[in-house]
């Protein structure tokens, strides 16, 4: 019984003394000053005094340079960005078909595909039309799309003023042969004068009214003026608006007939507003019709219409074609395709490159199945590779197929890009 109480008295005491130290380490603890760093951190650290009562001075840059190389692990910590990375294994890319291209610097061309339709070329184009009011007596060109040839005879007016004009060209011509029959030498000599000035005023008024100097030498000839007036074609083309009809009466200024030379054709082009800038005058194109299946015409941009279709959003382009055998008809449509060389630029496929309307991002290998997202900033796109202006390397590889599926990947673990001001 003895022994048993003293064994729970032993254990008691172990029990008590234990709380004891317990305790007691905590107090000292508590009564220790709350600010005081440890040994090895006093080591690298100035000591500071209370504010305001003269403690010790601000540390100089030299004692902070120090202290900033005493502490190399914390300076790296704060000046290291975690990079975002989406891990795909390299058994898991193979049953997905990921393919990876270096971004590079080469040669990039632009090509403008477009459509456009032949027009008849503005300084081609002549008008017919007359000086003085008449009718229409006779048609030699009766039929809109008819072939003429410059100086044909196109139709015959009838004029009275045209006749009174000529009436008065006889008359003067008579006044001129009867002043040479005047015998006083002063007299005639002035009568001539006058007549043959009068003569010279009523040939250029019979010009003026489109008589030719062959007309005038025939009107002179025969004593007798011409009924009608023969108009001509001032080109050789095709009438392409006839207004004339037999018996009509016409106007000074009234137009009769258009002819187009189409020796030569006009093809305008329409150009998207964002595809402008590339365009300029003088660039070389290439011209194709489903009328000539495998022919292509060879064409130069003439010029770059200044004003914007507002319901196309689209400028005009004119190119001049030959049509030596006038294949090329007005208001057939073409194919124009404007190569355009655009200088050594940094570039990736096209695929590599996710647009998501407010960011493009392209998924960078960086070896062993890691995959960095990456914002990056898109320039001028090509054929099948687009311009990379900020947030990539050359030499750097990107996804260029199932890159989508990387991102659903990445989405799926909550990574996303820092974004291309960090890889500048």
């Amino acid at each position: 019984m003895k022994k048993k109480k003293l064994i729970i008295i032993a254990g008691g005491l172990i029990v008590l003394g234990v709380v004891v130290f317990f305790f007691r380490g905590k107090i000292f603890r508590s009564i220790s000053p709350p600010d005081q760093p440890p040994v090895a951190q006093l080591a690298n650290q100035p000591a500071a005094g209370h504010q305001g009562h003269g403690g010790a001075q601000p540390a100089s840059p030299q004692a902070m340079e120090q202290t900033a190389a005493g502490q190399p692990g914390e300076a790296q910590e704060a000046s290291t960005v975690e990079i975002p990375i989406v891990e795909i294994p390299i058994d898991k890319q193979q049953m997905i078909g990921v393919k990876t291209t270096a971004a590079k610097t080469k040669a990039m061309h632009k090509v403008i595909r477009t459509v456009g339709r032949i027009e008849y070329d503005e300084r081609r184009m002549a008008t017919v039309n007359t000086k003085s009011e008449g009718w229409i007596e006779k048609l030699h060109v009766d039929y809109t799309g008819r072939f003429v040839r410059k100086g044909e005879p196109l139709a015959e007016l009838y004029s009275p003023e045209l006749v009174a004009t000529q009436q008065e060209f006889l008359n003067t011509l008579k006044w001129v042969d009867r002043g040479k029959d005047v015998k006083d030498e002063r007299t005639a000599r002035m009568l001539s004068g006058d007549a043959e000035a009068i003569l010279e005023a009523s040939k250029e008024r019979l010009k003026l009214l489109d008589i030719t100097d062959d007309q005038i030498k025939k009107i002179a000839a025969t004593g007798k003026p011409i009924r009608t007036l023969t108009v001509y074609s001032p080109v050789s083309g095709y009438v392409v608006q006839k207004i004339a009809l037999q018996g009509m009466r016409v106007m000074p200024g009234e137009k009769l007939f258009d002819v187009a030379d189409l020796s030569s054709v006009w093809i305008i082009s329409d150009i998207y507003e964002y595809e402008l800038s590339l365009v300029k005058v003088g660039q070389t194109a290439t011209v194709g019709l489903s009328y000539f299946p495998g022919r292509e015409f060879s064409s130069r941009i003439e010029y770059v219409y200044p004003a914007l279709s507002g319901e196309t959003r689209t400028a005009k382009v004119r190119l001049s074609v030959p049509n030596t055998g006038g294949e090329l008809k007005p208001q057939m449509f073409t194919n124009v395709e404007i190569r355009i060389g655009l200088g050594n630029r940094l570039v990736v496929p096209t695929a590599a490159v996710i647009d998501t309307g407010m960011r493009q991002i392209v998924y960078v290998d960086k070896g062993d199945g890691n995959f960095e997202p990456r914002e990056v900033a898109v320039g001028i796109k090509g054929e099948d590779e687009v311009e990379i202006t900020k947030g990539l390397r050359a030499g750097e590889k990107v996804a260029s197929a199932a890159n989508f599926l990387i991102d659903s990947e990445a989405q799926l673990k909550g990574v996303a890009p820092l974004g291309a001001h960090n890889h500048k």
